[in-house]
């Protein structure tokens, strides 16, 4: 059976903390892969939050996401520290892909957890229709670029 591999950019521009909640827990007691694409989102948020942008506002347009592919590494429990690192790449017309490294901290070693890329599409929410990257949005973008696959 062929697995899905996600190639990673070379570095990370952005890193930031997502703790483990209890109610990320499943049932195997290990942290569920829809809490997985859950602290995904989170650092998504906080990757555009740090662009000064939301996923609504971006130099006046919103983003919606086409497509998600995560390579599952290894498990996480309750106890882990998780740190999401975040890239950006890909650039197109109407849209641009954000690269994900999730990785558990234990005893001061990293180890992976998952390797994620996200398919952002620019989204006009008023007109319901994708629309052209802006200009300026793509230029903020490029700064947390690293080199992609």
């Amino acid at each position: 059976m062929t697995r899905i591999k996600v190639p990673l950019p070379a570095a990370f521009p952005f890193t930031c903390t997502i703790a483990v909640r209890v109610t990320d827990i499943n049932y195997g007691g290990h942290v569920g892969n829809d809490a997985l694409l859950g602290m995904i989102h989170e650092a998504r948020v906080q990757f555009l939050r740090r662009m000064g942008y939301t996923e609504l506002s971006m130099e006046g347009v919103g983003l919606i996401m086409a497509d998600a592919a995560i390579e599952f590494k290894n498990e996480v429990f309750m106890e882990d520290s998780l740190q999401v690192s975040v890239a950006a790449g890909d650039f197109q017309r109407v849209g641009f892909d954000l690269y994900y490294r999730i990785e558990k901290v234990i005893d001061g070693k990293k180890i992976p957890v998952v390797f994620a890329k996200t398919g952002m599409i620019c989204f006009d929410y008023s007109q319901r229709k994708i629309t052209q990257t802006p200009e300026a949005a793509l230029q903020k973008l490029k700064q947390f670029a690293s080199n992609t696959p």
